[in-house]
């Protein structure tokens, strides 16, 4: 097995799992935070907008089944690229979209992927997700981990803000 890792911010963590959690070759999704400049940021820490961490799903994924290359297709499909300041109805630069690569391979794949759907035209906004090097990744607290399952019917409130329309609209 092959074994690699993605880590992506796209707004609330919480919505963020479940679209990659779901898709084969998928070893584990955790909720957490990258991007700052606080070690084990709280959760409280990050929502007061001080720490530069995003809220950020860290994928642990089997490369035999599943390539780096679909999951930022999958996060293209589930987080708009059009929003730098939040997404959907969470805002606020701790729900910034950002792809964070952690090597040059991955770079290069992020890089080319956000150029062929600027080029697409399936956006008349520019896309502004920015795509920059991992800095540590540090778990959220257990409650926050797959909350899609632990709490079914305030994930389907969360989803119903916007995102569950855009995924409906962009999901091949």
């Amino acid at each position: 097995m092959a074994q690699e890792t993605a880590i992506f911010a796209g707004g609330c963590f919480w919505c963020m799992v479940k679209p990659f959690d779901e898709q084969p070759g998928i070893i584990s999704v955790v909720s957490g935070y990258c991007g700052g400049h606080v070690d084990n940021p709280t959760y409280e820490q990050v929502c007061t907008e001080t720490t530069g961490h995003a809220e950020s799903v860290e994928i642990t994924f089997d490369n035999d089944v599943i390539s780096y290359q679909d999951l930022v297709e999958i996060y293209w499909q589930v987080a708009d690229p059009t929003d730098a300041m939040g997404q959907f109805q969470d805002r606020g630069d701790s729900y910034r979209p950002v792809i964070f690569y952690q090597n040059e391979a991955q770079k290069e794949v992020a890089e080319a992927s956000k150029k062929k759907l600027a080029e697409s035209g399936e956006f008349s906004d520019p896309i502004v997700t920015k795509i920059q090097p991992a800095t540590k990744f540090w778990p959220a607290e257990d409650y926050h981990q797959d909350f899609y399952k632990k709490n079914p019917l305030r994930f389907e409130m969360e989803e119903s803000g916007g995102r569950g329309e855009y995924i409906k609209n962009h999901r091949k």
